[in-house]
């Protein structure tokens, strides 16, 4: 049984909000509505992605509008906010919201870092983001410090937060996924969830493997979590016919900004996404199959996790015990619109998952 089900909120919503026609208006309200029905499904939390509003005002007002059972986990890039004030930040939050906080460590791409004023390339990304969240762990853990570092350099750190005490034991959570053998070495030694992508399954069981020899050898075990969208129906045809439609409706405006000029982007994660369809715009979903009910076709109409499952909802969940079976103890899912789908989820998939609601 999975130990944690999320669901994903971002304010990009509707049937396929990637194009204008299929995007409905959000608004504060709208958001903490959807929070609000995730939390009462037995949802654990959402992710909040680093999409269009800042991860810190989204989280914050939907923490004020759930319960303690709903968890925010914030995609936060490393380096592009001082560590000790990232640790006041998050501190600030987990008093104000119960000690919900947790992190989805983004280590994004060279060219998007670029336009905050971070020039790091591939791998000093990754040196970079482990000194910064180990720092930002031992700060939300109480303690007070000097630490001399490749990019870091601080005294007397944690000082100023002592009246700050830690609401979560040992600080905030680290939740964080990477492919190449940088990312992986990171994970291993620093986060307390490794996230991936989907993958067909005899893909996913090779890089987890890595993952766990990887932290076997810093004398770690680490929780596993898999990021998928669902569509799912009462029928395979059905679920079939939607994907078709998600095919019929995107814009080749849209097809070309997602498969166009790619010679910037360097995440191994995103590579893997990628020759899992090849660039290839079907005339039918199913063309992309990778495994049974794994399409990859997500990543033709938006950035991030383009792996669908895809079928009734006995052949979802057989999905999901699968990547179980490979220890994947957690899942972060979506569907469009998210509002409705979050019901379909919660009513079809969740209770064999063992998730019941609030």
């Amino acid at each position: 049984m999975a130990s944690e089900v999320l669901w994903y909120i971002i304010p990009r919503e509707g049937h396929y909000p990637w194009e204008p026609a299929g995007r409905r208006p959000v608004d504060l309200g709208y958001l903490q509505q959807l929070a609000g029905t995730v939390d009462r499904l037995g949802y654990t939390g959402a992710l909040l992605a680093t999409d269009l509003y800042d991860v810190w005002t989204l989280g914050s007002a939907l923490a004020a509008a759930t319960s303690t059972g709903f968890k925010p986990l914030l995609a936060v890039h490393p380096g592009l906010v001082a560590p000790t004030l990232l640790a006041k930040m998050a501190l600030s939050f987990d008093h104000l919201h119960g000690g919900r906080l947790r992190f989805n460590v983004v280590n994004g791409s060279t060219e998007q870092l670029r336009e905050y004023g971070l020039h790091v390339e591939h791998d000093d990304r990754y040196r970079l983001s482990a000194e910064y969240w180990s720092i930002v762990k031992r700060l939300t853990a109480g303690e007070v410090f000097d630490h001399k570092g490749e990019f870091y350099d601080l005294k007397n750190a944690g000082a100023s937060l002592r009246e700050l005490a830690p609401v979560q034991p040992g600080g905030i959570p680290l939740w964080f996924g990477g492919s190449s053998p940088a990312g992986i070495e990171m994970a291993a030694e620093h986060v307390d969830v490794y996230l991936t992508w989907g993958e067909p399954p005899h893909l996913l069981k090779e890089k987890l493997e890595k993952v766990r020899e990887r932290a076997a050898a810093h004398g770690r075990t680490l929780r596993i979590g898999l990021r998928l969208h669902l569509i799912v129906r009462d029928t395979e045809d059905q679920a079939w016919a939607a994907a078709d439609r998600l095919l019929d409706v995107t814009s080749q405006a849209t097809y070309a900004r997602q498969l166009g000029n790619r010679d910037g982007e360097d995440g191994v994660g995103w590579q893997r996404q990628f020759r899992q369809h090849g660039g290839k715009v079907p005339a039918r979903a199913r063309e992309l199959e990778t495994h049974p009910n794994l399409w990859p076709g997500m990543s033709l109409f938006r950035p991030g996790p383009g792996t669908a499952v895809v079928g009734s909802t006995a052949q979802v969940v057989e999905r999901l015990q699968e990547f179980e079976s490979l220890g994947v103890d957690t899942f972060i899912l979506s569907g469009n619109p998210l509002l409705e789908e979050a019901h379909r989820v919660a009513e079809t998939v969740l209770p064999a998952l063992g998730i019941n609601r609030r």
